[in-house]
Protein backbone atom coordinates (compact mmCIF):
# COMPACT_ATOMS: atom_id res chain seq x y z
CA UNK A 1 0.00 0.00 0.00
CA UNK A 2 1.50 3.52 -0.81
CA UNK A 3 2.26 5.59 1.50
CA UNK A 4 1.56 8.67 -0.02
CA UNK A 5 -2.55 10.16 -0.51
CA UNK A 6 -3.42 12.85 -2.39
CA UNK A 7 -5.17 15.98 -0.81
CA UNK A 8 -8.12 18.18 -2.96
CA UNK A 9 -5.51 20.15 -4.34
CA UNK A 10 -3.26 17.16 -5.96
CA UNK A 11 -0.86 17.42 -3.70
CA UNK A 12 0.46 14.45 -1.93
CA UNK A 13 1.25 14.11 1.56
CA UNK A 14 3.96 11.59 3.42
CA UNK A 15 1.15 9.72 5.63
CA UNK A 16 3.90 7.61 6.72
CA UNK A 17 4.55 9.98 9.65
CA UNK A 18 2.78 10.95 13.05
CA UNK A 19 0.37 14.04 12.79
CA UNK A 20 2.38 15.89 14.80
CA UNK A 21 5.84 15.59 13.17
CA UNK A 22 4.03 18.17 10.22
CA UNK A 23 4.71 21.05 13.21
CA UNK A 24 8.10 20.32 14.10
CA UNK A 25 10.90 22.72 13.12
CA UNK A 26 14.65 22.23 12.99
CA UNK A 27 16.76 23.46 16.17
CA UNK A 28 18.68 26.64 13.90
CA UNK A 29 22.11 25.63 14.10
CA UNK A 30 23.12 28.21 16.36
CA UNK A 31 27.01 27.58 16.77
CA UNK A 32 29.16 28.14 20.21
CA UNK A 33 28.22 31.73 20.42
CA UNK A 34 24.60 31.41 19.43
CA UNK A 35 24.27 28.66 21.94
CA UNK A 36 25.52 30.03 24.99
CA UNK A 37 24.11 33.32 24.21
CA UNK A 38 20.38 31.51 23.92
CA UNK A 39 21.12 30.04 27.33
CA UNK A 40 21.92 32.93 29.16
CA UNK A 41 19.00 34.38 27.42
CA UNK A 42 16.91 31.57 29.21
CA UNK A 43 18.76 31.44 32.51
CA UNK A 44 19.47 35.08 32.89
CA UNK A 45 20.88 34.73 36.88
CA UNK A 46 23.79 32.63 35.30
CA UNK A 47 26.39 35.53 34.35
CA UNK A 48 25.89 37.01 37.87
CA UNK A 49 26.65 33.28 39.32
CA UNK A 50 29.25 33.23 37.42
CA UNK A 51 31.14 36.16 38.11
CA UNK A 52 30.45 35.77 41.69
CA UNK A 53 32.13 32.21 41.51
CA UNK A 54 34.77 33.86 40.06
CA UNK A 55 35.31 36.56 42.62
CA UNK A 56 35.00 34.19 45.22
CA UNK A 57 37.93 32.26 43.64
CA UNK A 58 40.23 35.10 42.73
CA UNK A 59 39.85 36.81 46.15
CA UNK A 60 40.39 33.51 47.44
CA UNK A 61 43.80 32.30 45.73
CA UNK A 62 44.80 36.15 46.40
CA UNK A 63 44.27 36.38 50.25
CA UNK A 64 43.49 32.50 50.72
CA UNK A 65 42.39 31.27 54.38
CA UNK A 66 41.93 35.03 55.78
CA UNK A 67 38.96 35.31 52.87
CA UNK A 68 37.57 31.58 53.06
CA UNK A 69 37.06 31.95 56.86
CA UNK A 70 33.70 31.28 57.94
CA UNK A 71 33.68 34.63 59.59
CA UNK A 72 34.93 36.61 56.25
CA UNK A 73 32.26 35.01 54.12
CA UNK A 74 29.35 35.69 56.91
CA UNK A 75 30.39 39.29 56.79
CA UNK A 76 29.88 39.58 53.64
CA UNK A 77 26.36 38.20 53.81
CA UNK A 78 25.65 40.55 57.17
CA UNK A 79 26.75 43.46 55.15
CA UNK A 80 24.94 42.95 51.82
CA UNK A 81 21.32 42.37 54.04
CA UNK A 82 20.04 46.07 54.22
CA UNK A 83 20.85 46.55 49.83
CA UNK A 84 19.44 42.85 49.51
CA UNK A 85 16.31 43.00 51.25
CA UNK A 86 15.86 46.98 49.65
CA UNK A 87 17.29 45.42 46.08
CA UNK A 88 14.69 42.51 46.23
CA UNK A 89 11.81 45.44 46.20
CA UNK A 90 13.43 47.23 43.22
CA UNK A 91 13.60 43.76 41.23
CA UNK A 92 9.80 43.91 41.46
CA UNK A 93 9.66 47.12 40.10
CA UNK A 94 12.47 47.31 36.97
CA UNK A 95 10.26 43.75 36.09
CA UNK A 96 7.27 45.89 35.47
CA UNK A 97 9.86 48.06 33.03
CA UNK A 98 9.66 50.71 36.12
CA UNK A 99 12.37 52.23 38.43
CA UNK A 100 11.78 53.20 42.23
CA UNK A 101 14.38 55.90 43.72
CA UNK A 102 12.14 56.12 46.55
CA UNK A 103 13.21 52.80 48.35
CA UNK A 104 16.02 54.21 50.60
CA UNK A 105 13.44 56.78 51.58
CA UNK A 106 10.73 54.95 52.37
CA UNK A 107 13.10 52.66 54.50
CA UNK A 108 14.56 55.15 56.51
CA UNK A 109 10.98 56.69 57.07
CA UNK A 110 9.46 53.48 58.05
CA UNK A 111 12.57 52.83 60.97
CA UNK A 112 11.88 56.48 61.77
CA UNK A 113 8.39 56.03 62.02
CA UNK A 114 8.61 52.56 64.14
CA UNK A 115 10.90 54.70 66.79
CA UNK A 116 9.04 57.64 67.21
CA UNK A 117 6.05 56.06 67.90
CA UNK A 118 7.83 53.79 70.64
CA UNK A 119 9.43 56.71 72.38
CA UNK A 120 7.99 59.91 71.17
CA UNK A 121 4.35 58.41 71.96
CA UNK A 122 4.73 55.63 74.16
CA UNK A 123 3.13 53.04 71.77
CA UNK A 124 3.60 48.88 72.21
CA UNK A 125 6.61 48.48 70.39
CA UNK A 126 4.52 46.11 68.69
CA UNK A 127 1.93 48.11 67.69
CA UNK A 128 4.78 51.27 66.20
CA UNK A 129 6.75 48.23 64.40
CA UNK A 130 3.08 47.32 62.78
CA UNK A 131 2.66 51.11 61.69
CA UNK A 132 6.21 51.61 60.47
CA UNK A 133 5.33 48.49 58.01
CA UNK A 134 2.04 50.35 56.98
CA UNK A 135 3.58 53.59 56.38
CA UNK A 136 5.92 51.64 54.34
CA UNK A 137 2.89 49.97 52.56
CA UNK A 138 1.18 53.25 52.00
CA UNK A 139 3.69 55.48 50.13
CA UNK A 140 4.82 52.24 47.69
CA UNK A 141 0.67 52.00 47.11
CA UNK A 142 0.79 55.80 46.27
CA UNK A 143 3.77 55.51 43.96
CA UNK A 144 1.59 52.48 42.37
CA UNK A 145 -1.43 54.38 41.81
CA UNK A 146 -0.04 57.23 40.80
CA UNK A 147 2.08 55.48 37.90
CA UNK A 148 -0.57 52.56 37.15
CA UNK A 149 -3.79 55.19 37.32
CA UNK A 150 -2.49 58.75 36.85
CA UNK A 151 -0.07 57.51 33.79
CA UNK A 152 2.99 59.20 35.35
CA UNK A 153 6.61 58.08 34.07
CA UNK A 154 7.98 55.57 37.25
CA UNK A 155 11.03 58.05 37.37
CA UNK A 156 9.21 61.24 37.61
CA UNK A 157 6.94 59.63 40.48
CA UNK A 158 9.92 57.95 42.48
CA UNK A 159 12.53 61.01 42.18
CA UNK A 160 9.39 63.36 43.31
CA UNK A 161 8.39 61.04 46.37
CA UNK A 162 11.98 60.57 47.33
CA UNK A 163 12.39 64.43 47.82
CA UNK A 164 8.83 63.80 49.78
CA UNK A 165 9.30 61.25 51.72
CA UNK A 166 13.25 62.60 53.26
CA UNK A 167 11.67 65.94 53.90
CA UNK A 168 9.17 64.81 55.49
CA UNK A 169 11.61 62.12 58.05
CA UNK A 170 13.82 64.90 58.14
CA UNK A 171 10.55 67.25 59.62
CA UNK A 172 9.02 64.77 61.90
CA UNK A 173 12.07 63.21 63.28
CA UNK A 174 13.55 66.92 64.02
CA UNK A 175 16.75 65.13 62.34
CA UNK A 176 17.32 63.30 66.08
CA UNK A 177 18.59 59.71 66.47
CA UNK A 178 17.62 57.07 68.86
CA UNK A 179 20.08 55.67 70.84
CA UNK A 180 20.96 52.24 70.56
CA UNK A 181 21.20 51.61 74.48
CA UNK A 182 17.75 53.46 74.74
CA UNK A 183 16.12 50.76 72.31
CA UNK A 184 18.30 47.71 73.99
CA UNK A 185 16.66 48.67 77.51
CA UNK A 186 13.34 49.67 76.32
CA UNK A 187 12.50 48.04 72.77
CA UNK A 188 14.48 45.42 72.27
CA UNK A 189 12.21 44.26 69.85
CA UNK A 190 13.08 47.19 66.98
CA UNK A 191 16.34 45.51 66.95
CA UNK A 192 15.27 41.47 66.51
CA UNK A 193 17.19 42.44 63.31
CA UNK A 194 20.53 42.34 64.65
CA UNK A 195 20.50 38.97 66.81
CA UNK A 196 22.61 36.49 66.00
CA UNK A 197 22.45 32.68 65.15
CA UNK A 198 25.23 30.67 65.45
CA UNK A 199 26.26 27.86 63.20
CA UNK A 200 29.46 26.38 63.66
CA UNK A 201 31.88 29.09 63.00
CA UNK A 202 29.63 30.66 61.12
CA UNK A 203 27.71 34.20 62.79
CA UNK A 204 24.09 34.92 60.72
CA UNK A 205 22.21 37.61 62.06
CA UNK A 206 17.85 37.59 62.22
CA UNK A 207 18.48 39.92 58.95
CA UNK A 208 20.52 37.42 56.55
CA UNK A 209 18.05 34.92 57.26
CA UNK A 210 14.83 37.33 56.45
CA UNK A 211 16.77 38.37 53.84
CA UNK A 212 17.35 34.96 52.14
CA UNK A 213 14.18 33.46 53.23
CA UNK A 214 12.85 37.05 51.47
CA UNK A 215 14.70 35.99 48.06
CA UNK A 216 13.66 32.26 48.02
CA UNK A 217 9.20 33.16 48.41
CA UNK A 218 9.84 35.83 45.97
CA UNK A 219 11.23 33.53 43.33
CA UNK A 220 8.89 31.02 43.89
CA UNK A 221 5.67 33.51 43.88
CA UNK A 222 7.62 35.20 40.56
CA UNK A 223 7.79 31.51 38.86
CA UNK A 224 5.37 29.68 39.55
CA UNK A 225 2.25 31.90 40.55
CA UNK A 226 -0.25 33.56 38.18
CA UNK A 227 0.65 37.16 39.74
CA UNK A 228 4.40 36.06 39.33
CA UNK A 229 3.45 35.48 35.44
CA UNK A 230 1.50 39.20 35.42
CA UNK A 231 4.44 41.20 36.56
CA UNK A 232 7.17 39.47 33.71
CA UNK A 233 4.04 40.22 31.35
CA UNK A 234 3.21 43.61 32.28
CA UNK A 235 7.46 44.58 31.79
CA UNK A 236 7.17 42.57 28.79
CA UNK A 237 4.58 44.02 27.08
CA UNK A 238 1.72 46.15 29.01
CA UNK A 239 -0.65 46.61 25.96
CA UNK A 240 0.00 42.44 24.87
CA UNK A 241 -0.96 41.74 29.03
CA UNK A 242 -4.12 43.94 28.99
CA UNK A 243 -5.20 41.95 25.49
CA UNK A 244 -4.78 38.59 27.29
CA UNK A 245 -6.66 39.80 30.71
CA UNK A 246 -4.27 40.85 32.83
CA UNK A 247 -5.28 43.84 34.66
CA UNK A 248 -2.16 45.78 34.25
CA UNK A 249 -2.79 48.70 37.04
CA UNK A 250 -3.86 46.43 39.78
CA UNK A 251 -0.43 44.89 38.94
CA UNK A 252 1.68 47.19 39.14
CA UNK A 253 -0.08 48.59 42.01
CA UNK A 254 0.29 45.28 44.32
CA UNK A 255 4.13 45.87 42.92
CA UNK A 256 5.12 48.74 44.10
CA UNK A 257 2.82 48.19 47.19
CA UNK A 258 5.04 45.32 47.99
CA UNK A 259 7.98 47.15 47.49
CA UNK A 260 6.84 49.98 49.89
CA UNK A 261 6.83 46.61 52.38
CA UNK A 262 9.75 45.33 51.82
CA UNK A 263 11.38 48.23 52.18
CA UNK A 264 9.50 48.53 55.68
CA UNK A 265 10.79 45.74 56.64
CA UNK A 266 14.59 47.10 55.32
CA UNK A 267 13.89 49.82 57.80
CA UNK A 268 13.25 47.26 60.38
CA UNK A 269 16.43 45.74 59.71
CA UNK A 270 18.19 48.57 59.38
CA UNK A 271 17.66 49.28 63.08
CA UNK A 272 18.92 45.84 63.62
CA UNK A 273 21.85 46.37 61.86
CA UNK A 274 23.14 49.80 63.31
CA UNK A 275 21.44 49.68 66.57
CA UNK A 276 20.03 53.26 66.85
CA UNK A 277 16.92 54.86 64.95
CA UNK A 278 18.61 57.27 62.53
CA UNK A 279 17.10 59.64 60.15
CA UNK A 280 20.25 60.00 58.47
CA UNK A 281 20.95 56.25 57.79
CA UNK A 282 20.67 54.55 54.34
CA UNK A 283 20.62 57.43 52.01
CA UNK A 284 22.59 55.58 49.44
CA UNK A 285 20.09 52.63 49.00
CA UNK A 286 18.62 53.54 46.22
CA UNK A 287 21.25 53.60 43.95
CA UNK A 288 22.99 50.47 45.77
CA UNK A 289 20.04 48.48 45.20
CA UNK A 290 19.94 49.69 41.59
CA UNK A 291 23.52 48.45 41.07
CA UNK A 292 22.45 44.61 42.87
CA UNK A 293 19.43 44.85 40.04
CA UNK A 294 21.90 45.57 37.34
CA UNK A 295 24.86 43.78 37.83
CA UNK A 296 22.14 40.75 38.86
CA UNK A 297 21.31 40.53 35.24
CA UNK A 298 17.46 41.75 35.46
CA UNK A 299 16.83 43.93 32.65
CA UNK A 300 16.57 47.56 32.96
CA UNK A 301 14.32 47.02 29.74
CA UNK A 302 11.47 44.88 32.32
CA UNK A 303 10.09 41.54 31.43
CA UNK A 304 13.25 39.73 32.16
CA UNK A 305 15.55 38.88 34.86
CA UNK A 306 15.27 36.52 38.19
CA UNK A 307 15.46 37.74 41.38
CA UNK A 308 18.22 35.05 42.17
CA UNK A 309 19.97 37.04 39.82
CA UNK A 310 19.52 40.41 42.45
CA UNK A 311 20.99 38.03 44.97
CA UNK A 312 23.97 37.56 43.54
CA UNK A 313 24.46 41.03 42.30
CA UNK A 314 24.31 42.17 45.74
CA UNK A 315 27.24 39.27 47.15
CA UNK A 316 29.14 40.21 44.03
CA UNK A 317 29.44 44.02 45.50
CA UNK A 318 30.09 42.68 48.89
CA UNK A 319 32.37 40.05 47.79
CA UNK A 320 34.85 42.85 45.99
CA UNK A 321 34.46 45.64 49.21
CA UNK A 322 35.52 43.23 51.61
CA UNK A 323 38.33 41.12 49.37
CA UNK A 324 39.62 45.12 48.05
CA UNK A 325 39.21 45.85 52.18
CA UNK A 326 41.70 43.15 53.42
CA UNK A 327 44.19 43.43 50.70
CA UNK A 328 44.45 46.78 52.01
CA UNK A 329 43.45 49.18 48.66
CA UNK A 330 42.26 52.37 48.54
CA UNK A 331 37.73 52.18 49.01
CA UNK A 332 37.97 53.79 45.65
CA UNK A 333 39.26 50.78 43.88
CA UNK A 334 35.49 49.60 44.61
CA UNK A 335 33.77 52.15 42.85
CA UNK A 336 35.97 51.50 39.90
CA UNK A 337 35.33 48.00 39.65
CA UNK A 338 31.40 48.08 41.02
CA UNK A 339 31.35 50.79 37.73
CA UNK A 340 32.83 48.59 35.40
CA UNK A 341 30.67 45.84 36.26
CA UNK A 342 27.75 47.87 36.01
CA UNK A 343 28.29 49.11 32.35
CA UNK A 344 29.66 45.55 31.15
CA UNK A 345 26.16 43.71 33.23
CA UNK A 346 24.12 46.40 30.65
CA UNK A 347 26.26 45.53 27.43
CA UNK A 348 25.78 41.63 27.81
CA UNK A 349 22.53 42.38 28.83
CA UNK A 350 21.71 44.02 25.30
CA UNK A 351 23.65 40.80 23.80
CA UNK A 352 20.98 38.61 25.44
CA UNK A 353 18.34 40.55 24.09
CA UNK A 354 19.44 40.49 20.64
CA UNK A 355 18.49 36.65 20.80
CA UNK A 356 16.06 35.04 18.67
CA UNK A 357 13.51 32.58 20.71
Amino acid sequence: MSETAGNSQGYETDVSKPPEAVAEFDDPHRGVIGTVQHMLHVNPSLVPLIVLIASIAIFGLLLGTKFFSPFALTLILQQVQIVGIVAAAQSLVILTAGIDLSVGAIMVMSSVVMGQFTFRYGIPVEVSVACGLLCGTLIGFLNGWLVARVKLPPFIVTLGMWQIVLATNFLYSANETIRSQDIEANAPLLQVFGNTIQLGGARLTFGVVFMLALVFVLAYALKHTAWGRHVYAVGDDPEAAELSGVNVKRTLISVYALAGLICAFAGWALIGRIGSVSPTSGQLANIESITAVVIGGISLFGGRGSIMGTLFGALIVGVFTLGLRLMGADAQWTYLLIGVLIIAAVGVDQWIRKVSV
